[in-house]
């Protein structure tokens, strides 16, 4: 079977590509592709050719929330052996040599590379292909009641993860979530996984809102101001990247409460009201991917504990991967699109 591949060209341009096969260094593990779900910096490649400050300079393969099988383990015996069920941690965190960090969060590594990411030259090529070469210690082993369609979802669960704990021990505590995609969803689960008395979400869109009132999860239209002004919640995780979405995260944040900074906003400054956090006295706190939570991730995914039902809307073959990185861009249609690798027809 061809090595099919997900490439970013440009802005505008992606392509599905017959790869070269890989070949792996001592310490990577050969790992067998079957889902990858399209992220918002998958999308922002495909229509931009730009992530933020991360500029297509060269073809990159995307993606890197992915699940499969190791079909060749690494030659220098570290890792999961042949035939173990994987999902993958993307980050390899370094130092830059110039800047410190605290080595206990290995997400702040000033010079750490993500895997499909075009932050630094060459870029780090990323894992939507049937069959990839994978540093052993990024292959996290699944439990057998785990699925690797499931799995699929435990990159970006990680990311909500450590988003809700950011803001400490939410049990007992009203969480509101401002901005209902994918991530947005995955907090407002992570939250009631994690004891929160009560989780509320917004959204612009009716689907989002229809999938977080099945998690559980109150809902309210993003447009209506005075609705979210009157939430007082004791902790809001701003999950939509938005400077609208940033200024509603601060007004529904009741008084002392705190604000996860989770969702990515634009370059440069952003305006927000600022006097409203001062003397709300908010605690604003920021979240940037994740660190060591995977396997706690896998395995609450596994035992259930962790209820992500129906964040996942479409699984399109891999050779549609344009049709499907189009409709993971429509909110009102889609939340979660995985591409599947072991099929040639949708």
């Amino acid at each position: 079977m061809p090595n099919l591949g997900v490439v970013a060209y440009g802005a505008g341009d992606l392509r599905v590509v017959d790869l070269d096969e890989p070949v792996p260094a001592a310490d990577e593990a050969i790992v067998e592709i079957a889902y990858g779900g399209v992220c918002g910096s998958d999308l922002h490649y495909w229509r931009h050719g730009a992530a933020g400050q991360s500029v297509l300079r060269e073809p990159m393969v995307l993606g890197h929330e992915v699940s499969g099988t190791v079909l060749v383990a690494a030659a220098d015996g570290d890792g999961p052996a042949a035939g173990t069920r994987v999902a993958v941690h993307p980050l390899s965190p370094h130092g830059d040599g110039v800047t410190p960090w605290p080595e206990e969060r290995p997400n702040l590594a000033p010079g750490s590379t993500y895997l499909g990411s075009a932050q630094r030259l060459p870029h780090t090529q990323g894992a939507f292909a049937r069959r990839v070469a994978l540093p052993a210690r990024m292959l996290h082993a699944l439990p057998d009641e785990l699925s690797l369609e499931r799995a699929a979802l435990a990159e970006p669960a990680a990311v909500a993860w450590h988003g809700v704990e950011r803001a400490g021990d939410v049990r007992g505590k009203r969480v509101a979530v401002i901005g209902s995609g994918p991530i947005g969803l995955l907090v407002a689960a992570v939250a009631r996984h994690h004891g929160a008395a009560e989780v509320i979400a917004t959204d612009l869109e009716a689907l989002p809102r229809r999938i977080a009132g099945a998690l559980g999860a109150h809902t309210i239209d993003a447009r209506d101001a005075d609705a979210i002004a009157g939430l007082h919640a004791d902790v809001v995780v701003e999950s939509s990247g938005t400077v609208p979405g940033l200024a509603a995260a601060i007004s529904a944040a009741g008084r002392g409460g705190t604000v996860v900074l989770l969702g990515l906003q634009r370059n440069g400054d952003v305006a927000a009201p600022l006097a409203t956090a001062i003397t709300r006295e908010l605690s604003l706190v920021g979240s940037f991917r994740f660190g060591p939570e995977l396997d706690a991730v896998i395995a609450a995914l596994a035992d259930g504990s962790l209820d992500a039902d129906g964040v996942v809307t479409h699984v399109v073959a891999a050779a549609q991967a344009v049709d499907a990185f189009a409709l993971a861009g429509d909110a009102s249609a889609s939340s979660k699109v995985l591409l599947a690798f072991d099929l040639d027809v949708a």
